[in-house]
């Protein structure tokens, strides 16, 4: 099973800009869909970013393209968020998640933006940013 721990949140100003870390440690593989999820309170958690670090396809949602970054590590055992240009309606928890995929599914579908069908998730990091 893959442990995840996530890192990197705190509190910026708006037009600020964060990098949060996802740490994989554990039983890991090589072809996994891994996505970051926030959580505004009071409102259900939704998937702004998803990676197949078999071979890099990213997607992400329209609330942050062109501003968020999703991407790796050569090793493959950390994924990252870059946060650019933030705005207080990014203020969440944000978290990571993972499950193996296949990569005859991903090709043909993208990683999966069910977060019930990722099975590695780790604990949240808080961000809040300020006008």
């Amino acid at each position: 099973q893959v442990q995840l721990v996530e890192s990197g949140g705190g509190s910026v100003e708006a037009g600020g800009s964060l990098r949060l870390s996802c740490v994989a440690s554990g039983h890991t593989y090589s072809d996994n869909c891994v996505a970051w999820f926030r959580q505004v309170q009071g409102k259900k958690r939704e998937v702004i970013a998803t990676i197949y670090t078999f071979d890099g396809v990213t997607y992400y949602d329209d609330s942050v393209k062109g501003r968020f970054t999703i991407s790796q590590d050569d090793a493959g055992n950390t994924v990252y968020l870059q946060m650019t240009n933030l705005k207080p309606e990014d203020t969440a928890i944000y978290y990571c998640a993972a499950v193996p995929s296949l990569s005859s599914l991903v090709a043909r579908q993208g990683c999966t933006r069910v977060e019930d069908e990722y099975n590695s998730w780790g604990q949240g990091t808080q961000v809040t940013v300020s006008s």
